[in-house]
């Protein structure tokens, strides 16, 4: 007898289309999420964001800064762009002043040149225009900065003044704060002096950026720097740099030789082509990413120059050359001779990796270790008091093998 009505169906390949279908259109839409949103992308990918952040007035600007940051350690690395720096400009064809290009609608161009330079890839980039910093300032509830010594100058317009100590910038005081100088006071110390205003600000906006979230605040926030970014971006950005301890990080600022060209105008050139400021962020990239075993990654290693050639003024260029890379340079000094033939580092810190690194960075291959053993230490204290001078990690003896930037041959 036929069975009346319709056959059973298996529903099993179907329900199994089904699910293979909904698990791609979730792969989909995650990998398109991530592509929407660049600072996901770049999280998701663990390597170094690079931001470049621009202080503008009237449409130039005062300092620009690239900021390095490595989500994976948390700790950043900062280079001061001058914007006297002297370039052979691609947009232009020809050496001029690199904020000779900057154009507010026009980033790319900049970004590009700081590209060229650095050997980097920037990711995203953040305008303060004078104007409306003064209005962002006041609504992250001002800047705290460290002031050394009081400034008062009553005859300028507006009129400055700033006790010393710790003190918060409103608005107003911030602007001024970043636009005055001092008479006879260097271009160095006007430099500085931005940089730890740059640092209080991420510091603070990292602090702030909960409440910058806020509906109400985020669209009073918004016009007030310009971005690229998406408002999602610049959140889940000032997310990642809020846990960055800004009293531990430096800002590199790009040596080099200034000298007077055709147009009158005095530029600053960097060292060796500009091959040296790429050497500085290739070991500042490093630094960040890397992780030794049982050493601080946060720091900072001392060194001891000594100048064992009869060149004069080497062991101080040295000494600017190692400091550039992040070392700790306490001492410059002539060696016992200055007939050393070859270039040799003494290592007291005991870290291999760590040495081997700083042997890299002027490719020496004579590594000498003089670690004491505690038990050594504490009977030479014991013995001799007074004896209590601090001896740097390293002590680098400069031999006539040394050029000045590498050690040559051997």
């Amino acid at each position: 007898m036929k069975p009346s009505g319709r056959a059973k169906v298996d529903a099993s390949p179907v329900l199994l289309i089904v699910i293979v279908a909904l698990a791609g259109a979730g792969v989909f839409f995650t990998m398109l999420a991530l592509r929407s949103d660049p600072m996901e992308e770049a999280l998701s990918r663990d390597r170094v964001i690079n931001t470049l952040f621009v202080l503008e007035d009237q449409g130039k600007p005062l300092a620009s800064y690239v900021l390095m940051y490595y989500p994976g350690t948390k700790r950043a690395a900062v280079y001061d762009i001058p914007g006297e720096l002297g370039l052979i400009l691609r947009r232009i064809n020809r050496v001029d002043r690199i904020d000779t290009i900057y154009d507010t609608q026009k980033l790319s161009v900049f970004e590009g040149e700081i590209e060229n330079l650095l050997g980097i890839d920037i990711n995203f980039t953040v305008v303060f225009e004078s104007q409306t910093l003064g209005k962002l300032v006041d609504l992250i509830e001002g800047v705290e900065l460290f002031i050394h010594a009081p400034v008062s100058d009553f005859d300028s317009e507006p009129p400055v003044f700033f006790p010393s100590g710790l003190t918060r910038l409103d608005g107003d005081k911030a602007r001024v704060y970043l636009a005055y100088r001092q008479k006879d006071e260097s271009d160095e110390s006007i430099s500085f002096r931005r940089q730890r205003f740059f640092l209080a600000l991420i510091k603070r906006m990292g602090e702030k950026n909960e409440f910058l979230k806020t509906t109400v605040v985020a669209q009073i926030a918004q016009p007030l720097l310009k971005t690229t970014m998406s408002q999602r971006t610049r959140f889940r950005l000032f997310d990642e740099l809020a846990g960055i301890d800004t009293d531990r990080v430096s800002i590199q600022s790009i040596g080099g030789n200034t000298r007077e060209v055709s147009s009158g105008q005095t530029l600053l050139f960097p060292f060796y082509d500009g091959s040296l400021i790429k050497d500085y962020v290739r070991e500042s990239l490093g630094t960040l990413t890397r992780q030794v075993e049982g050493v601080s990654t946060e720091r900072v290693f001392t060194v001891e120059v000594l100048n064992g050639t009869s060149t004069v003024g080497l062991a101080m260029r040295t000494a600017e050359l190692l400091r550039g890379f992040g070392y700790d340079v306490i001492s410059v000094d002539n060696a016992d001779t200055s007939d050393h033939e070859v270039t040799e580092i003494i290592d007291r810190s005991g870290y291999e990796e760590v040495v081997k690194t700083f042997a890299d960075i002027i490719r020496c291959k004579r590594i000498r270790s003089e670690t004491a053993s505690s038990e050594n230490m504490t009977l030479d204290i014991e013995m001799n008091p007074q004896n209590l001078e601090y001896r740097s990690d390293f002590t680098l003896i400069i031999g006539k093998d040394f050029n000045g930037r590498y050690v040559i041959g051997g």
